[in-house]
């Protein structure tokens, strides 16, 4: 079950739900057909529940959306990106654990 605190976002909505926002966003580039992809979206459900009010979720389609990935460079997913203040803080690619995935984010925001 998806969790409502994650944001689907696209090419169009990346400036403002992502380089804009408030919050940081840690994105998380998947497709429907990724099996690791899918193995970690309950795990986002998880940290984005664990770390409401200090970390906004997004996942973006990459088969949906060609221009953001291609700008980022994403050639393996699931890849997770955390951006801070409109800046690219952090990249981790593959399905990690939760605790891993954790332990990325709180680095980038130390």
């Amino acid at each position: 079950m998806a969790s409502d605190l994650i944001k689907h976002i696209s090419d169009a909505s990346f400036e403002a739900d992502v380089m804009q926002s408030e919050q940081p966003v840690l994105v998380d580039y998947w497709a429907e057909w990724c099996g690791p992809c899918k193995m970690i979206a309950p795990i986002l459900d998880e940290v984005a529940s664990s770390m409401d009010g200090k970390l906004q979720i997004a996942k973006m389609n990459v088969d949906e959306n060609r221009d953001i990935p291609a700008k980022f460079g994403i050639r393996g997913i699931p890849t997770l990106m955390l951006f801070k203040g409109g800046e690219l803080k952090g990249t981790l690619v593959g399905a990690k654990p939760k605790a891993e995935i954790v332990a990325f984010v709180e680095r980038q925001l130390a």
